[in-house]
């Protein structure tokens, strides 16, 4: 007998049969389905969620038709307006130079690479003066030791002969550090040979000078990044100095414009105006035009005791042609005489000829008396009412001594 509510086993075999067909089933179905939506929705790739909530998502994700006009929400934020950032001030431009007058005071800067940035220091130094004209004859891979590629000892005469300058400005020695043909041996650098032959042509190089009476100013060569490049110029400077100086030159040491307080090397230093620039290039050996500038700095001013007026002439001698023709015609025709009082040395133990200020009434001062003298006696007592006076008087008060 079966109990009421139990299935039997025909209809257990049924639903397993049935679990079993929907399993085998469930795949072609989807299958359909997913046909079925991929011809609807060629461009679209969907899943069983998409199968199962695709109407959904269809509503969701389907774009508003293109005639139908989206709302656009206004816009509460306030449009930021961009102003172009304002450019650098761009520096002054640099003025022309002055023209140079015919009877201008003609320098000639002779030497090596070095002196060719030194000349283009002066030559901005002095681009206003018309009096002072800047001659580049340097010779960037000169030297003293290859005078077979350029001999300085022979050359110079007829660079004087050709420039007749007033002045002449030597700086020469960085391409000197090697070997130097001594007659028939080759001398290493700073050898006693070498030292020896070195002098004598710095010599005769500084004696041609002398002989055309022409004032000598020699630069001497600053430090460079190789330790043992600066210790052969500092010996080189020590035999420049001592050249120039027999052949009445002036030397100028700007040794300590290039080097630190330690005196070591240095790439960026103050200019010539005290402020930090970069003065040496990236090699450790050429100078930068805050560098040039400088060097010329250094120079201008035994240079400039020997220029005179030529630095800064006055309009007679600037000449009224480089002036503008009213200019010209408001100039005065001749020296104006000018009444100047003329000026009195504090040192002047006459006064120029005054004792007295001006104005003032000196009283002659009278024979000092010694006290206690018959005629100043000693006055012992103290006087009434001077200051040391601490006597104890009565005092009448009222018809009566207190």
């Amino acid at each position: 007998m079966r109990q009421e509510g139990t299935p039997g086993k025909a209809t257990r075999r049924r639903n397993v049969l049935l679990a079993a067909l929907a399993l085998f089933l469930l795949p072609a179905i989807f299958q359909a389905a997913g046909e079925a939506q991929a011809q609807e929705y060629r461009r679209e790739q969907r899943g069983l969620l998409d199968f199962l909530f695709g109407g959904a998502l269809r509503n969701r994700q389907q774009p508003a038709p293109a005639h139908e006009a989206r709302p656009q929400k206004p816009s509460t934020s306030r449009q930021r307006s961009y102003r172009p950032a304002a450019a650098a001030p761009s520096q002054p431009p640099t003025p022309p130079a002055a023209e140079k007058l015919e009877s201008a005071r003609t320098v000639l800067v002779v030497g090596d690479f070095l002196a060719g940035g030194l000349a283009e220091g002066l030559e901005a130094a002095y681009a206003q003066s018309p009096g002072v004209r800047i001659i580049d004859a340097s010779n960037g891979s000169s030297g003293f030791v290859r005078d077979d590629y350029y001999n300085w000892d022979a050359e110079i005469a007829p660079l004087l002969d050709e420039h007749k300058p007033a002045i002449v400005v030597v700086m020469i020695g960085s391409n000197d550090r090697q070997q130097m043909t001594v007659g028939e041996n080759r001398e290493t650098p700073r050898s006693e040979a070498w030292l020896k032959e070195y002098r004598q042509r710095v010599d005769d190089f500084a004696d041609t000078i002398r002989e055309k009476n022409i004032p000598l100013i020699w630069s001497g060569l600053p430090s460079f990044k190789s330790p043992s490049m600066s210790s052969d110029m500092l010996a080189f400077n020590d035999i420049y100095k001592t050249e120039a100086e027999s052949a009445d030159g002036t030397f100028v040491d700007i040794w300590d414009g290039f080097v630190d307080e330690n005196g070591a090397f240095i790439f960026t230093g103050p200019d010539m105006n005290g402020q930090p620039a970069r003065l040496r290039g990236s090699d450790g050996i050429n100078l930068t035009r805050a560098g040039k500038r400088k060097l010329a700095f250094y120079v201008e001013k035994p240079l400039n005791k020997l220029l005179g007026q030529a630095v800064a002439p006055d309009i007679g001698e600037v000449a009224l042609q480089n002036l503008p023709e009213e200019q010209q015609a408001a100039a005065p025709a001749g020296p104006v005489f000018v009444n100047r009082t003329a000026p009195i040395a504090l040192t002047d133990p006459v006064l120029d000829g005054g004792t007295n200020l001006l104005g003032a009434e000196v009283k002659p001062i009278g024979k000092l008396i010694k006290e206690g003298s018959p005629e100043r006696p000693t006055i012992d007592e103290a006087q009434p009412g001077r200051a040391d006076d601490f006597a104890l008087r009565p005092v009448e008060q009222n018809g009566s001594l207190q």
